[in-house]
């Protein structure tokens, strides 16, 4: 019990500390030379991931320290298939916004998310056999999204286009199949431009082999680069912003709390839950993703069914709170949001959002049960989480029966924990029971104050 006690009071200071700073790790090697000039300096920033919050953090350390820096000019290396569209939206805005040049490299694809990203550059050089386009915005499936999310993306790719001078028709046709353009996009596909026909529309400045190459086009004098580099801390961070990483996190909580109801004296599996929740808020908060009231929710939904499990008898309000109040800080810690109020362009994150943390909750409970099934009924001597010996009437147990009423003021032992519902002993005999409320150690004296449900109602005999 008082282990439990500790790690509920860890918990708080955890989720306290958490709410109280940031920390946030450096990113970008080191300038020793200070002789250098700082208006020669290119920052390169690698984006060859999933577009994510993991990859918006990234790009706005570097344009940051770029910044610091007073660097001549930023070049995104790009290389992805696309990602959120919350996140490629917040780093176009800061490649649209920066005072410095930006450039885009293309070495393989730029799709969806990273077409918006590359669009909105200053300009854009491509490798050989490099393509762009495909933005269409799809769900977790690959399956187009309703009319009201493509319709954002086309305007903000035609917006994108005009604000740097390229043709904003083109950009649409990049994410509506429907848009007709003579010669350019008249087959009722999503548009995708290659080397060839992007330098050809205005899409691509030039074809070129490295990034070096994409550096002399800006003609500098003297240029320094500096590629950014990811601290073990950031790369730490990143990876467990990673929505996959977030779903097994999701897992870990639901999984232990489950475990901590059914295994009475270990606190084992609730130090499991509470290193789930310390990794899954953090790197988010850390991120800039989750808010105060997002934690906040969780832990008193936390507090709520700590109660209901260790406190309140039986399972009810202060339970079901709880659980709805932990899938509701999980839901929203996801999704950008103002409170409970979210923008219309978000709606689909948040539906990702609830699916991703409902299909986390259910995979983890069937998991659950199935592990619970063969680890608590185990005849294994060395596992010692559930009570092997099988209950025969032999040995004294014996099942609830009309009996019960007569045993009202009769007076034994808790014959296991009773947390709430356990084991008591009377007369000889084993029982299960139910206490009115708290906690009874095993070996404690208890009295009958009732039955229900098959189960004696007992309180500590003190």
């Amino acid at each position: 019990m008082r282990f439990k006690i500790y790690l509920l009071c860890l918990f708080s200071v955890v989720i306290s500390s958490g709410c109280a700073m940031k920390i946030e790790g450096k990113s970008g090697e080191e300038i020793k030379n200070s002789d250098n000039n700082s208006s020669d300096t290119v920052y390169v920033i690698t984006l060859k991931d999933e577009i994510g919050p993991h990859t918006w953090r990234e790009v706005r350390m570097g344009f940051e320290e770029a910044a610091a820096m007073n660097a001549a000019l930023v070049v995104i290396h790009l290389n992805t298939y696309g990602g959120t569209l919350v996140d490629a939206d917040s780093i176009r805005s800061k490649v649209l916004y920066a005072k410095m040049p930006v450039y885009a490299y293309i070495d393989n694809n730029a799709a969806s998310a990273g077409a918006l990203i590359s669009v909105a550059c200053d300009s854009i050089y491509m490798s050989p056999g490099a393509s762009i386009g495909a933005a269409t915005v799809v769900n977790q499936t690959s399956e187009a999204m309703p009319d009201k999310y493509q319709s954002f993306m086309r305007g903000m790719m035609r917006a994108t286009a005009e604000a740097n001078g390229r043709d904003p028709q083109i950009a649409e046709a990049m994410v509506d199949p429907d848009v007709y353009i003579p010669k350019v996009s008249d087959s009722g596909k999503v548009l995708t431009l290659t080397v060839s026909e992007a330098i050809k529309y205005g899409y691509c400045e030039g074809e070129v082999d490295n990034i070096n190459e994409v550096i002399d086009k800006a003609e500098l004098d003297n240029p320094v680069v500096i590629k950014q580099t990811l601290t073990a801390l950031d790369k730490i961070i990143n990876f467990f912003m990673k929505p996959f990483i977030s779903g097994l996190l999701i897992m870990m909580i639901i999984g232990g709390i489950y475990f901590e109801l059914q295994t009475p004296g270990v606190g084992f599996p609730l130090a499991i839950a509470i290193l789930g929740v310390v990794l899954y808020f953090f790197p988010l908060y850390i991120g800039g993703l989750v808010e105060y009231w997002e934690i906040v929710v969780f832990a008193v939904g936390f507090i709520l069914l700590a109660l209901e499990i260790f406190v309140i008898p039986g399972f009810g309000v202060a339970g079901i709170s709880g659980i709805i109040l932990i899938l509701t800080g999980l839901i929203f810690a996801m999704v950008p949001n103002k409170g409970f109020h979210v923008n219309s362009e978000h709606l689909y994150m948040l539906a990702t959002a609830i699916s991703t943390v409902i299909s986390a909750t259910i995979v983890a409970f069937v998991l659950s049960l199935f592990l619970a099934k063969k680890l608590l009924t185990t005849n294994n001597k060395h596992i010692k989480i559930a009570l092997n010996d099988t209950q025969q009437s032999s040995a004294g147990f014996s099942s609830a029966t009309s009996e019960y009423a007569n045993m009202i003021n009769c007076e034994g032992i808790a014959h296991s924990v009773l947390r709430p519902s356990g084991k008591v002993m009377i007369g000889g005999d084993v029982f299960d029971a139910v206490t009115e409320g708290g906690w009874i150690e095993k070996g404690e004296a208890v009295k009958v104050v009732g039955y229900l449900n098959a189960q004696l109602v007992v309180r500590a005999n003190k």
